[in-house]
């Protein structure tokens, strides 16, 4: 069974800086494969694009793969978008 829900997204990082918002609201089908996710994302904010294959999200503080796993999220759940990290 696919429901709608609204999760909050959470940039980080190069992630924030590209999309030039902290966090948004977005309204998606549940379940969602982690590919169609990072799909979704990418048409709201083309310019991510440049993270293509270096992203990681994070559905309720627990990381997913971005491929065919599916991710079943819930009204107001957090979906982090999580660049590589560097610094020494």
């Amino acid at each position: 069974v696919v429901t709608l829900c609204v999760c909050v997204l959470c940039y980080f990082a190069r992630s924030r800086e590209l999309t030039e918002v902290k966090e948004e609201e977005v309204t998606v089908a549940t379940p969602i494969k982690s590919q169609d996710l990072w799909t979704l994302l990418l048409q709201r904010h083309p310019r991510l694009s440049v993270l293509q294959g270096h992203v990681i999200l994070a559905v309720r503080q627990q990381y997913v793969a971005i491929g065919d796993q599916s991710v079943f999220l819930g009204d107001g759940d957090e979906v982090a978008v999580i660049p590589p990290l560097s610094g020494g």
